[in-house]
């Protein structure tokens, strides 16, 4: 295995085991009602910058906590080691990407009450934009991510 290999590889094998320990809780906690419609938490429901980055998805106090918690889990390598630059915070960046696209899918492939099967926008109405079959969100932070990603690794 060349030498880049191992620190290319190993971040995307643990965004991926982060991602499936999360979708797999996230799915006890939400269980066939996704997008934290049936837990007891505030919401805002309608306002022009849900749109605009949100993808006209609900902001909940759920998600405004996990989102925190999973941003600083990602960023927490950075805090022990003392050590920050631009190309960390864009892999760190990168990696919180992936993470939420892979958690997000997992959570329907897992979740008893959707499976892979019902992965179609007709069944999951809090993700409003699709394209080629999966969530605009997908495309952008799996493009944007990439990109973030091989920067992370420029010398």
């Amino acid at each position: 295995m060349p030498d880049f290999a191992l620190p290319f590889v190993m971040p995307i094998v643990g965004v991926f085991l982060l991602a499936w320990l999360f979708a797999n809780a996230e799915v006890h906690i939400e269980g066939d009602a996704g997008w934290a419609a049936n837990l007891p938490t505030w919401r805002i429901e309608n306002h022009w910058l849900l749109d605009v980055f949100w993808g006209g998805r609900p902001m909940t106090g759920y998600h405004a906590w996990i989102f925190s918690f999973i941003g600083l889990v990602f960023h927490f390598p950075l805090f022990v080691m003392a050590q920050w630059s631009f190309h960390l915070e864009a892999r760190v960046a990168a990696c919180v990407m992936f993470f939420w696209i892979l958690e997000d899918f997992l959570w329907f492939v897992i979740n008893p009450a959707f499976g892979v099967k019902r992965f179609r926008q007709e069944h999951i109405h809090w993700h409003k934009r699709w394209v080629l079959g999966a969530p605009v969100d997908y495309w952008m932070f799996g493009l944007v991510g990439a990109a973030l990603y091989v920067y992370s690794f420029r010398v």
